[in-house]
């Protein structure tokens, strides 16, 4: 299937690593031209081998902090310096996580500012971009937990939460102008970093947090969210849905929010 990425310009932040990586991969190897934005210039550069490696026609690696408003602005001026013009934006920046009583104000700002303000801001820098474009896209990723609540999770998924909410009302703001605009929501996604942090917890209990059957099993038990496949998911998995939906193959999906969880009691 032709997904129409021929000549197109895509931006995904936080496309260094984990699922903006394999989104940027999948995107370049479609035919795009991919800006990634992270802030680490050595994870910037090696990713960008990556996605020219799977085949993107150009690559830009910007640094950019994703907190710092500026920054941002910056970062999309330099985008627009290189194309006239832009077809995608895949915003995957988000906060970490954290329990209500281990947050004082200063890691809820902090919050806010990586899993929601970061998306505010990217869609405002890139929008006369993207309006100058033939056709248009915006996909945001959210999280799971949106939809299933834990209190270990509490700032990050508020911020998850607004990000939800925000996509949908832009989705409508955007939508006499053909700016198709979509959330996706992840399950619990193996990445590199999630398999280093997490390596001597599952460990304790016997298990190997690379693999995506014992991860899901640990996620079970600490935070009572089934799946239905058994196994947690992998990057690639979240890139081909995010693809079709950034995609000028897509003509009349806008305003949704789509679950790439593996299956569970998800609304």
């Amino acid at each position: 299937m032709d997904l129409g990425f021929q000549g197109a310009t895509a931006v995904v932040t936080g496309g260094s690593k984990g699922m903006g990586l394999a989104i940027a991969e999948s995107l370049g190897g479609e035919g795009a031209s991919v800006a990634i934005m992270a802030r680490g210039r050595p994870g910037l550069d090696a990713a960008a081998d990556r996605i020219r490696r799977a085949g993107a026609r150009e690559v830009l690696p910007i640094s950019v902090d994703m907190a710092d408003a500026d920054s941002i602005a910056a970062a999309f001026a330099s985008v627009g310096e290189a194309w006239d013009r832009l077809n995608v934006l895949v915003h995957t920046v988000g906060p970490s996580a954290g329990a209500f009583e281990d947050l004082d104000d200063d890691d809820w700002h902090a919050a806010f500012d990586l899993g929601t303000l970061s998306a505010v801001r990217s869609v405002r820098a890139a929008l006369p971009l993207l309006r100058s474009a033939d056709w248009a896209r915006i996909v945001t990723l959210s999280a799971h937990s949106i939809q299933r609540q834990s209190s270990r999770l509490v700032a990050y998924t508020a911020t998850k939460s607004a990000l939800s909410s925000f996509t949908k009302n832009l989705s409508k703001t955007l939508g006499a102008e053909r700016i198709l605009v979509n959330c996706v929501c992840p399950g619990t996604i193996v990445t590199a970093s999630f398999t280093e942090i997490l390596r001597d917890v599952l460990a304790a209990d016997g298990l190997d947090s690379s693999d995506p059957k014992d991860v899901m099993t640990w996620v079970e038990k600490t935070y009572g969210h089934p799946c239905d496949l058994g196994r947690a998911g992998l990057p690639e998995e979240i890139a081909s849905v995010t693809t079709y939906l950034a995609s000028r193959r897509n003509g009349y999906v806008t305003g949704a929010t789509v679950n790439v969880d593996g299956g569970s009691d998800f609304i």
